[in-house]
């Protein structure tokens, strides 16, 4: 019976030194989180210049529009 208690808390104390272990990031870690904010901000820059882009390819349809009206 003592060897099962004994089993059990080595078993719970090794998990809980590995969680504890799993809460400090490294730096592969926050390498990795600066690459994922690095290609989102990408995303948004060019979601912004797609978005610039066509704005002003309708403004130019809509003057060539109006110059072929007259």
């Amino acid at each position: 019976m003592n060897a099962k208690k004994t089993s059990l808390f080595i078993i719970l104390l090794t998990l809980a030194l590995g969680l504890a272990a799993c809460s400090q990031d490294g730096p592969a870690e926050n390498a990795g989180e600066e690459i994922d904010n690095a290609a989102e901000n990408f995303g948004d820059t060019m979601e912004d210049a797609t978005d610039d882009a066509g704005d002003s390819l309708e403004e130019a349809g809509d003057a060539v529009e109006d110059a072929t009206d007259n």
